[in-house]
């Protein structure tokens, strides 16, 4: 008999380790702040609002046996990425690089200037600065000229923007490449939490390649 309550009070100890395990577990490992935390603390730290982004991606993964959050987004010239730990929000990780063939803050200050000109007229001028310096930053994106491919760049852009509804030019990044012998434009989309990668053709405007990955 005494036997049998020894062996009953083991198992009652095991079992309540076991319990008492998960729960420090669950404590340490499960807690999950959720996405919209992991990306506030991300913004909060750069000091942007979600409105100022483009190109915002949100992803999940494991590190070191951790659920972590990986945001990236774009701010004007600045391209940032966060590593989020799920747990509690801690920024694991984080880098800026500024992005150089960024011209769009020129394009504001153009339309600064010309704000006490003529309404006509500034808005013909802000819209041929603007062309240009669009034209301009596609190329920088690009990294090399289009002049021996029957489509520009900016054709290229307009196909593979026109398949995603809602993009606009602050949400891809297009490169002109050859392999092969063949030139194409390669380069994705990150909008509405989508990354779409893809390939056109520098010569025809076939889009030879597209894939689409949910964030």
């Amino acid at each position: 008999m005494m036997k049998k309550y020894i062996a009953a009070a083991a198992v009652s100890m095991v079992a309540l380790g076991a319990l008492t395990g998960c729960g420090n577990g669950g404590n340490s490992g499960g807690a999950d702040i959720g996405r919209d935390a992991a990306l506030e603390a991300a913004l909060n730290d750069a000091g942007v609002s979600e409105a100022d982004t483009s190109r915002l991606k949100v992803s999940e993964d494991m590190d070191d046996g951790r659920k972590v959050y990986e945001i990236g987004f774009d701010v004007a010239e600045k391209e940032y990425d966060y590593e989020i730990q799920a747990s509690d929000g801690a920024i694991l990780s984080s880098d800026v690089e500024t992005n150089e063939g960024y011209t769009a803050s020129q394009n504001s200050g153009a339309q600064d200037d010309t704000s006490g000109q003529n309404a006509g007229a500034a808005q013909d001028d802000t819209s041929g600065t603007q062309d240009g310096t669009q034209s301009q930053q596609n190329a920088n994106n690009a990294g090399t000229g289009t002049a021996d491919v029957a489509v520009s760049l900016e054709e290229a852009t307009k196909i593979a923007l026109d398949k995603v509804p809602g993009a606009t030019e602050q949400d891809i990044r297009i490169n002109l490449e050859r392999d092969d012998g063949k030139q194409k434009y390669e380069g994705d989309i990150i909008y509405g939490q989508k990354e779409y990668d893809f390939e056109i053709d520098a010569n025809s405007g076939e889009v030879i390649e597209w894939s689409e990955e949910r964030l």
